[in-house]
Order: C-alpha cells, then structure tokens, then sequence
C-alpha cells in the first residue's frame, strides 16, 4: 500500500484494485500503454508468459537477457531484489499485482535505463551495505518509482525555457500560458510504475519527480515506439554521464495530473488555480 497525500492535509493509504480492469485508460496519461501493449484487449491479467513474450534482445542485465519470474518461485532465494536481477537477469514479479505489472511495462519500454539503475543500486549496495540507505540510492529509487520525464526541443527557445518554468513552480505559465508547447516542442513520459499504480485511482495530490532530457527537432516526428527507444538511450545517457541521481536535487516536484493532454479535467484553466495542488516554490530563508 502507498500513502496518498489529499488537498486538504490528510493522508491515506493508497489501496490499489486486487482485480483486472482497464477502466483507467480513459485517463490520457495512459495512452501510451494503451497504444504500445493493447491493454483494453485483455480481458485478465497480463500473464508472465506474455510479459515475457514481449522481450526483445535489447532487455539484457550484465550480458544475460532478462525475463520476468513469477515471485513465489523465487520464495527461497535470500538475495535482495536488485541483486537477483543483477546476478540472475530474473526479475521477481509478484502475480495479479498492479506495482509489479506497471513496473513490467516500463523494463519494457526503457531496458537500457532500467538496467542503469539496477547497476547503480548494486554499485551503492556494495559501498555502503544493504541496511545503509545513501543519498544516491534514495534518489534512484524515488526516480524508480516516481520518475517522469520532459522532453523538449534543444532548438526552439520557449521550448527549452520550460525547465525553468517548471522548475520554479510556475504552473500558470507552464501549463496555461505555453500550453501550445506541449506534444509539439515539449513532451512528457511516465517512468514510476508507482506513479502508474495510483493514477488507475487517480486523485488530486498525485505528484512525480521530473527530470528534463534536451533533444532535437527530429525525435518529433517520431513514431511513439521509436520515441521510446530514443528517449531510452538519451535517459540512460544523461543519467550516467551527468550523474543525475547522485543525490535528490536534479530532481523537481511534478504535480503530473497538471501536464496538458494527460488528464481530463485540466483542459480548464481553472484546475491550475488549486494552489494546494499547484503549490508555490518556497522562497529560501535568508
């Protein structure tokens, strides 16, 4: 269960569904899933055989190819989670499990990156220990499952001012003002499954981590899988070469319920104006 933080304080345990449905694809934020894995033609849960049947030579951890294992065949290996997909290329995928079957997709729509934080995680793990939790560790994992990613046009100038714009909590202008950027110029992707997880309930509070990925004018006319695999490779790089998740500060509070063409009910500008959701950047102390 996950903790859901309301507009008005409170907090709740996020309980997901223990039954298949597809009800939440009318959410736009789930396109992409739709589109990629024809989600609505399933009429139970995606099973591990077919999980793994869409596996392709690029899913590979440490030269071995990976698979997705039912988790109780696994029950007697005492090794952590991060190191079982390291060492074995199995990951442990807990059955008729929303976390898990989200976390699936995206091995499945971002190896290359996927396999770098797994690398990370075990690098982390063989510095400090697995009870010890450092900095870079618990940015991997918040990415890991709270991740989401813009992407805009390194080329156009209001595009590539929007990190800023976002960065410092400037909703209005970000998602009202320059609303036409958005699909065109700027593009957002989901990376936490965790994110995935809740927004099948979706409710005001939802909030993800962003990182920012400059690309060029071409990957706009891409075709969606092909935006993945660039994205992917473009993702991994930066995080590797730019040491983005060193620590938390590269990444920035995403209220993702807010990004244009992902949820309904923000085609009214009025949505922006709940600045319990929407908050304000916090002015430092002097």
């Amino acid at each position: 269960m996950t903790q859901r933080h309301h507009t008005d304080g409170s907090t709740k345990r996020f309980v997901a569904d223990n039954h298949w449905h597809h009800d939440f694809l009318h959410h736009p934020l789930f396109n992409d899933l739709e589109t990629m894995f024809h989600l609505s033609n399933h009429t139970a849960w995606p099973s591990i055989e077919w999980l793994n049947s869409q596996l392709s030579t690029q899913h590979v951890v440490e030269g071995i190819p990976i698979r997705f294992v039912a988790d109780p065949e696994l029950a007697d290996d005492e090794r952590y989670y991060e190191q079982i997909i390291f060492e074995t290329g199995q990951i442990p995928s807990r059955l008729e499990n929303w976390h898990d079957l989200f976390g699936a997709f995206i091995w499945l729509l971002f190896p290359k990156t996927k396999r770098l934080l797994n690398q990370l995680h075990i690098h982390e793990i063989s510095e400090h220990g697995l009870t010890k939790r450092s900095k870079a560790r618990n940015a991997i994992t918040l990415f890991d499952e709270c991740g989401v990613v813009v992407t805009y046009d390194s080329a156009d100038v209001a595009a590539s001012g929007i990190k800023e714009t976002l960065r410092n909590h400037l909703w209005q202008q970000a998602f009202v003002e320059q609303r036409s950027l958005w699909q065109h110029s700027v593009h957002s992707f989901m990376f936490g499954h965790a994110n995935y997880e809740m927004a099948t309930k979706p409710y005001l509070g939802l909030t993800g981590k962003v990182l920012f990925i400059p690309l060029n004018s071409e990957f706009n006319r891409l075709s969606l899988k092909n935006r993945y695999q660039q994205l992917d490779d473009a993702l991994c790089n930066q995080i590797r070469d730019n040491q983005l998740l060193k620590n938390n500060e590269k990444l920035s509070p995403m209220p993702f319920l807010g990004i244009p063409n992902w949820y309904d009910d923000n085609n009214d500008p009025q949505f922006y104006e709940n600045i319990q959701y929407f908050r304000p950047k916090r002015r430092k102390a002097e």
